[in-house]
């Protein structure tokens, strides 16, 4: 009598089970980016969309980006805190807001100053070739190059659930954002965007 081994019956069985999910499963998709379908519970790239072009249009025309000497300022990027109940990267809108601005034409924004250190090391580093043998000094970067920022975005986006009844909820989210300037400390534009949304209670906002 010939003895069949479980596994031998068990691994056939689960193969055969996950290809049949993967051909039950819907086929994805590219999704229109000015689509206005299904809106989401949580915060999706049109909103973050929506909350950097509010703020850039809102910055431009209060004139608060205007430089009386006709350049462009220097932007750096402070805090922007998340006070949500999602896992959300903030560079999603201060980049959308830095990427706007750098098309203005008024600002720029440098990567050598940051509240954890510069964004991009390589401005140090490249810095830290001075006197070395090992390059032509000629091209090494020299001191005193660096700018300076004149202006600090820095910011908050709070997110506020309300129940409305036994089968509602509102899901109230407000990006807050201010520029400083940073000769005087004073911020010279502030700006919230709210996003509203109302949904079953039956959905979890994170």
């Amino acid at each position: 009598m010939k003895i069949v081994s479980i596994n031998t019956i068990r691994f056939p069985l689960l193969s055969l089970l996950a290809t049949l999910l993967i051909g039950c499963a819907a086929p994805t998709e590219y999704v229109d980016r000015d689509d206005s379908g299904p809106a989401t519970v949580g915060l999706d790239y049109r909103d973050f969309e929506t909350a950097a072009g509010t703020a850039v249009e809102s910055m431009i025309s209060s004139g608060a980006v205007d430089n009386p000497s006709g350049g462009r300022y220097v932007m750096t990027v402070s805090t922007v805190i998340n006070d949500t109940m999602q896992r959300i990267d903030t560079d999603q809108l201060t980049k959308k807001i830095r990427v706007e601005l750098l098309n203005s034409g008024k600002v720029v924004t440098t990567t050598a100053v940051g509240i954890d250190g510069p964004e991009d090391a390589m401005v140090q580093r490249a810095r830290e070739l001075r006197n070395s043998e090992e390059f032509d000094q000629r091209g090494v970067q020299q001191r005193g190059t660096l700018q300076a920022p004149d202006l600090s975005l820095s910011g908050k986006i709070i997110q506020r659930n309300h129940r409305i009844d036994n089968r509602r909820q509102q899901v109230e989210y407000f990006f807050q954002l201010t520029l400083t300037d940073l000769a005087t400390g004073l911020g010279i534009w502030e700006n919230e965007t709210p996003i509203i949304k109302r949904t079953s209670n039956r959905s979890v906002a994170w």
